[in-house]
């Protein structure tokens, strides 16, 4: 099958996936925020930062470059030390993310009070914790099966996720209420562990059930594939632990510039749960296409720079970047159409609905970013991708501590919108630039 062939065929997979789990969980958020309330979702949402962060230092650059260095090895005709590359990622994301796990579960009150202002996240991180080590897992054999171009495992392992995660939480919800108890936010934290765990699970099995576990293991090839491996991976988790550092520093300073503003502490988190736990996941729904497109397009970037197909590579960037920006188009115009009525009819918020409206207009370029930072990744320029999500995310930085202490929550609104716009400007820029220097040697 075609490099062409098999990216549209895995988008399509990945695609129906992330649409069937994105409607699931656009439903369940709408669930919580009657359930539990604005203020819980907003407390239940101020945990993912520091989740984020963790993942992001254990797991998050091994995995893209689990998914880059396979697709090289398996281009080259060396399956069996790909399968050990997989073997030495997931021995060092297990083990990083285990102790991960015990030093949140002895400073948890610490990061909830110093870091997130709120103790009462206290609860929420010492459960959430125990996700790392099956998120570990999971992540590991699904970049794996990105560089071999196989979508099978890592699609069916999302809607396990997505399906064990809701139904675990209604269950509970249900049972506690006709016991006559009150469930708290906590249960749905309790969720994502519980989703985590199950979608590791499958992933193992499906890896195994291939006979990915028997017959390949070598001792040399595994040291050869660590050493391979780690180099590669560091600049990849230094870029995204920064990246990340600096995107929890936003999230968790935007209730407390919120308050500098004048609102009430009940107040802030109301209005930072509508934001992410409404209007965001709202917006982000249809960009379930345009991140296959991306998962797809590093490995098959590097093949064809592999090989030396400049003209083949540069028609797939332009189909994929196009198609995304067509797609971010036709969302903006259906959002500010029908955002007011989303917000209000689905999730009951005025609020809501103006946030929605708003965020519209970063759809063209929120869309297209997932296929030109796809792009820069898969041609092996990581720092350029880390110099242009650092600078999106100053930007989005500035507003939040510039803007919404005058403004409130439209300040930083607007600066979500320049900082897509700036990220867009200088992916196609840097782009132009590496394009020009790849040699033409067609094949």
């Amino acid at each position: 099958m075609s490099v062409k062939h098999k990216m549209i065929r895995g988008t399509l997979i990945l695609t129906s996936a992330g649409l069937l789990s994105r409607f699931m969980g656009f439903f369940f958020r709408i669930f919580l925020s009657h359930a539990f309330g604005e203020e819980s979702v907003g407390l239940y949402q101020l945990v993912f930062p520091v989740y984020s962060l963790c993942f992001s230092l254990g797991t998050a650059g091994i995995q893209t470059a689990l998914s880059r260095t396979v697709a090289r090895k398996v281009s080259m005709g060396r399956p069996e030390d790909a399968r050990n590359v997989l073997y030495a990622g997931l021995a060092v994301t297990v083990s990083f993310s285990l102790a991960e796990v015990i030093f949140i579960q002895q400073n948890a009150g610490m990061i909830a009070q110093r870091f997130l202002g709120d103790i009462r996240c206290t609860e929420l991180l010492l459960i959430i914790s125990y996700a790392l080590p099956c998120a570990s897992v999971h992540s590991c054999i699904c970049g794996y099966s990105y560089g071999l171009q196989q979508t099978k495992t890592p699609a069916v392992s999302q809607l396990v996720e997505q399906t064990a995660r809701i139904s675990s939480v209604l269950i509970f919800f249900f049972l506690l209420r006709e016991s006559g108890r009150t469930p708290s936010v906590s249960l749905a934290v309790a969720g994502i562990v519980i989703g985590e765990f199950a979608s590791a699970l499958y992933s193992a099995r499906m890896f195994s059930g291939t006979g990915g576990n028997r017959g390949y293991f070598s001792a040399d090839l595994f040291g050869k594939s660590f050493r391979e491996l780690i180099p590669l991976s560091l600049p990849l988790t230094a870029n995204r632990a920064v990246v990340t550092l600096l995107q929890s520093i936003e999230a968790v300073s935007i209730p407390a510039c919120l308050r500098a503003y004048g609102h009430g502490t009940g107040d802030t988190l109301i209005i930072y749960g509508v934001l992410t736990g409404m209007a965001l996941p709202c917006i982000l729904f249809p960009s379930a296409v345009t991140n296959s497109v991306g998962v797809m397009l590093m490995p098959a970037v590097a093949e064809k720079q592999a090989s030396g197909n400049r003209t083949g590579m540069m028609h797939l960037i332009r189909r994929a970047a196009g198609g995304c920006f067509l797609l971010g188009m036709a969302c903006c115009l259906f959002f500010l159409i029908f955002g007011t009525f989303i917000g209000n009819i689905l999730f009951h918020s005025d609020t809501a609905g103006k946030f929605i409206v708003t965020l519209a207009w970063i759809c063209p370029f929120l869309y297209t970013n997932s296929a030109l930072i796809s792009t820069i990744n898969g041609l092996g320029k990581t720092l350029f991708t880390f110099l242009i999500n650092t600078s999106g995310l100053a930007i989005r930085i500035a507003s939040v501590f510039l803007v919404i202490p005058h403004f409130g929550i439209q300040g930083y609104l607007w600066g979500l919108l320049l900082s897509q716009f700036i990220v867009s400007g200088m992916a196609v820029w840097i782009l132009w630039i590496i394009s020009g220097r790849i040699p033409a040697t067609d094949t």
